[in-house]
């Protein structure tokens, strides 16, 4: 299960955090993805379309921060990822594209 949030935003929407274990083809550890949707479900919806099939919201430990939220807000996909929070996480790094997650799993096809 994995750890995370949500914040409903003034106009109806929310944004929703979870730490999720980062894919074994791009690395170890955990990550931190951001979504920006109409609500809860759609979010969610969202990641699994990326292909994160058992991705579930289960409570509110950790929402996200009001950085956080900023940082999704300003992304044109409003999908968003970094190294989640820990020992070997790095306090400046920066936000990537969803996709810079999704094409460090993706393996090349040989022919």
């Amino acid at each position: 299960m994995a750890a995370g949030g949500f914040c409903k935003l003034p106009n109806g929407t929310v944004v929703v955090a979870l730490n999720l274990p980062r894919p074994p083809a791009a690395g170890s550890g955990s990550v931190r993805v951001l979504v920006h949707a109409q609500n809860r479900a759609r979010a969610l919806t969202r990641l699994r379309n990326l292909g994160m099939r058992a991705v579930y919201l289960r409570g509110n430990g950790e929402p996200p921060t009001p950085d956080e939220i900023t940082a999704v807000l300003h992304h044109p996909d409003g999908l968003i990822w970094r190294t989640a929070p820990g020992a070997d996480a790095c306090a400046a790094e920066l936000w990537h594209p969803i996709r810079a997650l999704m094409r460090r799993t993706a393996t090349p096809q040989g022919f």
